[in-house]
């Protein structure tokens, strides 16, 4: 299984993987599905497409599922009831509810869901601050 990984010895803070992700998913609508420490240094925190998806589990309509197979956990805008139990349960803090559509859940798909169909976060770090590894 992959996870996007940062070295925050290399992040400058740029947030340039926040506009590659906006970009990636929707251009009309700068909405990112990354979130962001604003504790003094403004670095990403990524999904880490945990192995026991707190998420998931507190789901009740199946809306975040894990795919054991690739390690991604993804989130089903149709099947959400909008109870946010995803977010309170994330250990991490890295889901958040949709800033223009309240009804629906922000993070990261690994950018499996667009037509570059890696992320692109990575793809556009200018520091090469984030890599995607694997991860046992």
């Amino acid at each position: 299984m992959k996870r996007i990984k940062i070295d925050r010895t290399k992040c400058v803070g740029c947030l340039t993987c926040t506009t590659a992700c906006i970009i990636a998913h929707d251009s009309r609508e700068a909405r990112s599905r990354i979130t962001v420490d604003s504790n003094g240094s403004y670095a990403p925190i990524f999904c880490r497409h945990c192995d026991q998806p707190e998420c998931v589990f507190t789901c009740m309509t199946g809306a975040m599922s894990k795919d054991y197979e690739t390690g991604i956990v993804s989130y089903d805008k149709n099947r959400c009831a909008s109870c946010y139990m995803c977010i309170m349960a994330c250990p991490y803090g890295v889901l958040k509810a949709d800033a223009k559509k309240q009804t629906e859940i922000m993070k990261c798909d690994m950018c499996i869901s667009t037509s570059e169909g890696k992320p692109q976060c990575i793809a556009k770090c200018p520091m090469g601050a984030l890599t995607l590894r694997e991860v046992l």
